[in-house]
């Protein structure tokens, strides 16, 4: 087989994880990208720069810190084993919190572009049709910021598959629970399996490409039809 069992599982679990991650950061990144477009808050700067710190901060300074929120003294941790979660690093859904924290500013940025680009017009609009701000925002501004969405959502799926560092501090190395794609290579390379490394880091160059080229492909048709 080109690829091994273990090679599959890892994909497996990456395009799971990624697909867990793009959903909740649909639903917890959407405010706070429209908090950020709407307000004039003197709070908006430093927000802005806390969303964005997981692009400049090395993945190990993030996951380390992540490891002692979540670890037994850390209020995380504390808090989940109070309810009788248990600890969750080295788990799974530690791995869910680890790259939604991760992946936030590439769901929020595209989004609060989307939603800054409408402007006022459309809201004033609804509002003399005494539409309400929820009816507003879901009949109106949704639609509106839909390729802000669709590009933030491609972009989040694609960096949570290439998470390497911070998914490695918090799930460890632990096959069909926390071993993704890049982890499985790491593994490849450290035990000299050359060609089993080649084979999955192709795929996931393939897999990158496709997604860039896809991205672009419709932005440019978007700005021709406009």
């Amino acid at each position: 087989m080109w690829l091994s069992s273990d090679d599959l599982q890892a994909i497996w679990l990456t395009l799971r994880l990624a697909g867990i991650v793009t959903a909740i950061l649909f639903v917890v990144g959407t405010p706070v990208a429209w908090w950020l477009a709407q307000t004039s808050s003197r709070w908006k700067g430093p927000i802005s720069a806390v969303v964005a710190l997981p692009l400049v901060l090395p993945p190990s300074v993030l996951g380390f810190y992540l490891l002692l929120a979540m670890g037994p003294s850390g209020p995380v941790g504390q808090f989940t084993q109070t309810l009788g979660i248990g600890l969750l690093p080295f788990t799974f859904w530690g791995l869910v919190i680890a790259s939604v924290f991760y992946s936030f500013p590439f769901m929020v940025q595209p989004v609060q572009n989307a939603f800054e680009t409408i402007g006022t017009r459309p809201l004033e609009v609804a509002a003399t049709l005494r539409a309400s701000p929820l009816d507003t925002f879901f009949t109106v501004v949704l639609p509106l910021a839909a390729p802000g969405f669709l590009t933030a959502g491609i972009l989040t799926f694609a960096h949570t598959v290439g998470e390497f560092g911070v998914v490695l501090m918090i799930g460890g190395n632990i096959p069909d629970l926390t071993r993704v794609v890049s982890v499985q290579i790491y593994d490849h390379v450290e035990a000299m399996e050359y060609a089993d490394a080649h084979r999955l880091s192709a795929v996931m160059v393939a897999f990158s490409f496709a997604v860039l080229l896809a991205l672009y492909v419709w932005q440019h048709r978007g700005r021709k039809e406009t």
